[in-house]
Order: C-alpha cells, then structure tokens, then sequence
C-alpha cells in the first residue's frame, strides 16, 4: 500500500526550526498497532493521520513514537498546512475532530491561527522529586491535569536547564513546562515529557493552552508573543479568549513523498 507523506516545520518560516511533524492523509483508518508502528519508524515527536470527513473537515490524530495524544499543537498546524496550502482541499479554514473535540485552523495572512481549549494551571506547593528531575527550582509552580508549569525569573534561567531525562521518563505520563519572562518577547518556554517519548520537544503548540492564560493574567493582556527556546526554536502569536487559546504561526513544507506500508 502506497500512503502520501509530509515532513512540515511548524512555528517556523525556515526549514530547519520549529518543530517537525509527520502528516499522513488517509482515504479510511488502518489499524492503531500499524499506525503507531509508522509514527515509530518516522522517529518525529508526533505524526498526525487525518481521514475526510466533509467538506472542510477531518478526523484527526496524533501519535507520538511511543503513543496516541490527546493534544498535539504543532503537528495540528502542520495537517491545516497541508490541507489548505499543499493539497489544496479546503479554502481559508479546515475543521479537525479530535479526542480534544473540534479544532479549528484558520489562514491569516501568512499564519495559521489554530483554536485551542484553554488548560488553565493552579498554585500547586512543592514536588521535591519533579524539580530534582528538571535540575532548578521554580520561583512558582502550577498544575494542570498532568502538566506541571514551572515559572523561573529569567529568560537565562529556562535555558540553562538540564533536565535528568531518565528520571522523567518513570514519572508516568508527566509533562513539564519551564517558563518565564523573555528578553525579546512576552515569555519563552521549554517543554520535556521523556514519560511519552519526548526528551524534549522543540516548539509545542499544546503547552500554550496553559502558558497564555497564565501569561495573560499576568501581564494583563490578551495577546502576547511567545518563543520556545528549544535547540531549534519556533515563534508563536497568541490570543487568550477564555475559554479558547487561539495560536498562530507558520510553517514549511521540508519533504514530500510516498510511504510503503
């Protein structure tokens, strides 16, 4: 069998940044054990599989190497690219059902803004054995659901972390993000969640769902720019509209091709 395939940067106008997603457009679902298997040999933090479901709407999914998400922003933006810039199959705006019910991508100028649900964190006290994993204490730290917001003073401080990926990786189902003010933005962010099969991953859509309500209320806005300080970096523009996130920025087509399955 003969699959289409893309390889699409996001959060990026270059090639080589922002974070790289695997889209599969399919005709009908194959089997869960085969698509985690592709997203396994594709090695990416997620591949996102879509199947039609209507004009301008699809069933979409994501997998990491290691397993089915919930949630993925960058790989969302990565399918809204491909179906309205390189397949051509949808005009302006396409709708995705997902576990995290309909997302929403539209084109703006050269972004894509995606509608996100927020996931607003609250105060949580001290977790001794996350912040001995992520390698520096935070000067605040919040909880949403399984993801814990780590809030530094300084932009420096994010970056310099080191995190102790094996001990993540026994904390099941942990994600944490490291945050804080930026230098030459509203705030920057690191993302690591070994527990799913991502040491860390380079610019995650999702995790904005609970960093720009947070930033927001701090800053006393509901717009703010963000950056995720990654190896390979990635920029977004974000909007909070409680109870939405939305999230915006562009993309570009790195590959294109056929998968044999």
């Amino acid at each position: 069998m003969k699959l289409p395939f893309f390889w699409i940067d996001a959060f990026t106008a270059q090639p080589f940044r922002g974070n790289p997603a695997g889209v599969c457009p399919l005709t009908e679902w194959l089997p869960d054990e085969i698509l985690q298997r592709m997203a396994f040999e594709h090695g990416l933090s997620e591949t996102a599989f879509l199947v039609p479901k209507g004009p301008g709407r699809y069933h979409l999914r994501w997998f990491t190497p290691a397993v089915e998400v919930n949630l993925c922003g960058h790989a969302t933006l990565a399918s809204a690219h491909v179906i309205l810039r390189e397949l051509k199959a949808a005009t302006g705006s396409v709708v995705f059902d997902t576990k995290s019910g309909p997302l929403g991508v539209a084109e703006r100028g050269q972004r894509l803004e995606m509608d996100f649900p927020e996931r607003v964190a609250q105060p949580h006290g001290p977790l001794e054995h996350v912040t001995a994993a992520v390698g520096a204490a935070p000067r605040e730290l919040r909880v949403a659901g399984n993801h814990h917001l780590f809030v530094y003073e300084r932009e420096s401080d994010v970056a310099r972390l080191r995190p102790d990926f094996a001990a993540l990786r026994g904390m099941k189902d942990l994600r944490v993000i490291a945050t804080a003010p930026g230098e030459d933005c509203d705030f920057v962010s690191r993302y690591f969640a070994s527990s799913v099969g991502i040491d860390e991953d380079p610019v995650t859509g999702s995790a904005h769902c609970t960093l720009v309500p947070y930033w927001c209320e701090r800053l006393g806005r509901k717009n703010v720019h963000a950056r995720q300080i990654s190896a390979r970096g990635g920029e977004l523009w974000c909007e909070w509209a409680s109870p939405r996130v939305k999230i915006a920025g562009q993309a570009v087509c790195y590959l294109k091709g056929e998968i044999s399955v």
